[in-house]
């Protein structure tokens, strides 16, 4: 899967995602830091690439509705260290759902991950 990392995300997910098979860009090898997010989702969306951020705005599916975007992860979590954010990443690769969340919404915390998909909740 094609996934693009915003700029508040570490440089150690982009290296686990691509250890796992994942073709991984970041917001800032393409000078986008400091970009509007419906900028760095549109172009995340051009090249067919899942946005993954700590920006909880993202989440917000009446500013980015369902299906007109590639798909988005919003991480809530208490602390975005490294070390909180290991597990619930792992967790959401060896779940197969990122596979399932073109063009849809995935809220990941430190307990579990909830979809939403156009027309469909889980």
């Amino acid at each position: 899967m094609k996934i693009k990392l915003d700029e508040n995300m570490p440089l150690a997910l982009a290296k686990l995602l691509g250890s796992a098979g994942h073709n991984v860009s970041t917001v800032p090898e393409e000078n986008l830091s400091g970009a509007e997010d419906p900028i760095v989702l549109k172009k995340a969306t051009e090249e067919g690439r899942l946005l993954m951020t700590f920006d909880v705005d993202f989440a917000d599916i009446r500013s980015f509705p369902l299906g007109s975007h590639a798909g988005i992860v919003v991480f809530r979590l208490h602390d975005q260290r490294w070390a909180v954010l290991k597990g619930p990443t792992e967790r959401l690769i060896a779940s197969d759902l990122l596979e399932r969340l073109r063009k849809g919404l995935a809220v990941v915390d430190e307990k579990r991950i909830r979809i939403k998909l156009k027309d469909k909740e889980s």
